[in-house]
């Protein structure tokens, strides 16, 4: 069994029966008094942070975890159908495991962390940034391109972003997945 010593980011854990990822830590030792180990875990199921303090030499349950890419293919009702592009294997990922589901497209290729003994999907990324084409905007006004003023803007996901005044209509911009922010126009 691992102890705290072998704690580094990223590193996932079984803690008081919770899935936990460290996401951040640092080992203390006081002058006065006994080491200890001050984390900041993200628990898997919610994405909330939690701050623990772990005694020095403390036992912990180290849980192997996999990323592995699957491509989206379509919704089933309310989970959404994803292939494994090595086996052709599908499976269904459950709507709270998505966190973003508005930027989702078909054929878009996501990152599935899996429980590695268990065979349990637990946490669905997508891609970072996404390519999408403007399907409704209000045209911006002529020479109001002093200001950094946004406007709303439907992509062809569905999803509503702020774009900059300048971006009309049939563009094709890239987005954010994480934030849902516009970060700039893509060229043809």
């Amino acid at each position: 069994m691992a102890t705290t010593s072998d704690i580094k980011n990223g590193l996932c854990l079984n803690h008081n029966g919770k899935l936990v990822q460290i996401v951040e830590f640092q080992h203390v030792k006081p002058g006065k008094g006994p080491a200890f180990v001050r984390t900041k875990m993200r628990l898997i199921e919610t994405g909330k942070i939690l701050d623990f303090t772990f005694s020095a030499g403390h036992k912990i349950d180290i849980v192997r975890i996999e990323n592995r890419d699957y491509q989206y293919l379509y919704q089933d009702g309310d989970d959404y159908v994803f292939m494994n592009n090595d086996n052709y294997e599908q499976i269904n990922i459950r709507p709270e495991m998505v966190e973003k589901p508005e930027f989702l497209t078909e054929g878009m290729v996501c990152s599935i962390l899996f429980h590695a003994e268990e065979e349990l999907p637990l946490v669905l990324e997508l891609p970072m940034y996404i390519t999408s084409e403007i399907t409704y905007t209000e045209p911006g006004i002529k020479g109001d391109t002093a200001t950094n003023t946004m406007k709303p803007a439907t992509i062809a996901t569905g999803a509503e972003i702020r774009v900059p005044l300048f971006i009309g209509t049939g563009e094709v911009v890239k987005v954010d997945t994480r934030t849902g922010v516009y970060v700039e126009r893509v060229k043809n």
